[in-house]
C-alpha cells in the first residue's frame, strides 16, 4: 500500500518527515517516482497532471492540498466514483480572513489612491469615511468567507454577502439566488470574492456585473483567476466605473509578464499568497482522513461532483 503525494519540490522536502511520522506503516511516494501504479490507494494533490489519478488503478481516495478541487475537477480523465476530499484547515481560514482585513481596509483608507497619487509625486488629502459606512460584499460563505465575515465585523464594516445556498451568519446580511447576487452587486462598496469555482461561477464578475456595481466600487479577488473576466475587469476600470482591485488570483500563473494587470495604475497584484498551506496543520487533517477510510469510517469534507465542491 502506498500513498502518492504531487505538488511543487520545496512542498515535497517539507511534507516527507511529516507524513513519515503519521502514517508510519504506509510507504509515500513523490513524482517521478510512482513505482507499480497498482500499489497507490491515496494520492495527497496539488494540480496533479491530466490522466495522473485515472492511471492509478486501485485509488481510494484523493485529497486536495488546497480549500479547492477545481485543480482535480477539470481533469475529464477522473473517474466519477471516485471520492475527492476538500482540505478544510481553520489555519487557511484565518490565514486567508487576515489577507481579506488587510486589503479591505487598504482599499478602505484610500490606499489605491493615495499608491497612484506617489508614483505621480502628487500630495493630496482626501476624504475619509468612517468603516461603518462602507459596505463590504462578501462572495462564498463557507468556511473561508465566514471567517473573513468574522473579521471585518470586527473592523466594523457592514456586511452583506451571497451564496449558491441560502446561509445565516450572526452580524451579516446573507443573500442567494440571482436575485440576491444582483442586491450583492449594487450595493456593496468593497466586493470581496471568495466563491469556488465551478461551472456557474466561472466569468461571475464580468462586464454585467460590473455595470451593477456601484461607481466608485472597488473588488478583492481571492478566490480563482477564472471568476474575473479580465478584459471586463479592464475596461470597468479604464473608465472610472471601478476605483480599483486588488487581485491575488489569475487565469495563468505564474502571470504573464506582458499582461496588463501589471502595469495598470489602479490593480494591486499579489502572487496568490492569500491563503497558504501549512504542512503542520494540512499533514494531520489530511492523514486523518486517510485513516478513516482504512478504518472504514465516514469520511471528511468529501465534494460533491454535482456542484463541484
Amino acid at each position: 500500500m502506498a500513498i502518492l503525494f504531487h505538488s511543487g519540490p520545496s512542498s515535497a522536502q517539507r511534507w516527507r518527515p511529516l507524513l513519515a511520522e503519521l502514517l508510519p506503516q504506509m510507504e509515500v511516494r513523490f513524482l517521478p517516482d510512482i513505482g507499480n501504479p497498482s500499489d497507490i490507494e491515496y494520492a495527497i494533490v496539488w494540480q496533479p497532471p491530466d490522466g495522473l489519478l485515472a492511471s492509478l488503478p486501485n485509488l481510494k481516495l484523493v485529497c486536495s492540498l488546497a480549500a479547492g478541487v477545481d485543480h482535480i475537477l477539470h481533469d475529464p480523465t477522473v473517474p466519477a466514483h471516485l471520492p475527492v476530499a476538500r482540505l478544510v484547515d481553520p489555519h487557511m481560514a484565518e490565514v486567508i480572513a487576515e489577507y481579506v482585513a488587510v486589503q479591505v481596509q487598504f482599499i478602505h483608507r484610500n490606499g489605491l489612491i493615495y499608491r497612484e497619487q506617489q508614483h505621480r509625486r502628487h500630495w493630496q488629502e482626501h476624504r475619509q469615511p468612517d468603516a461603518g459606512a462602507r459596505i463590504v460584499g462578501l462572495l462564498g460563505l463557507g468556511r473561508l468567507g465566514r471567517a473573513a465575515a468574522e473579521r471585518l465585523r470586527l473592523l466594523g464594516f457592514p456586511l452583506i454577502g451571497w451564496s449558491r445556498t441560502q446561509k445565516t451568519i450572526d452580524g451579516m446580511e446573507c443573500l442567494s439566488g440571482e436575485g440576491g447576487l444582483d442586491t450583492v452587486l449594487r450595493r456593496s462598496d468593497i466586493l470581496v470574492c471568495l466563491l469556488p469555482l465551478t461551472a456557474e461561477t466561472v466569468d461571475i464578475l464580468d462586464q454585467s456585473a460590473f455595470e451593477r456595481m456601484k461607481p466608485g466600487s472597488a473588488l478583492v479577488n481571492c478566490a480563482r483567476g477564472a471568476h474575473v473576466a479580465d478584459d471586463d475587469l479592464l475596461a470597468a476600470l479604464d473608465r472610472d466605473h471601478l476605483s480599483g482591485a486588488v487581485l491575488d488570483v489569475f487565469r495563468t500563473e505564474p502571470l504573464p509578464s506582458e499582461h496588463p494587470f501589471w502595469s495598470h495604475p489602479k490593480i494591486v497584484l499579489t502572487p496568490h499568497v492569500a491563503a497558504y498551506t501549512n504542512p503542520g496543520t494540512a499533514a494531520q487533517i489530511i492523514t486523518e482522513n486517510i485513516r478513516r477510510a482504512e478504518a472504514g469510517q465516514p469520511l471528511l469534507d468529501l465534494v460533491d461532483r454535482a456542484v463541484g465542491y
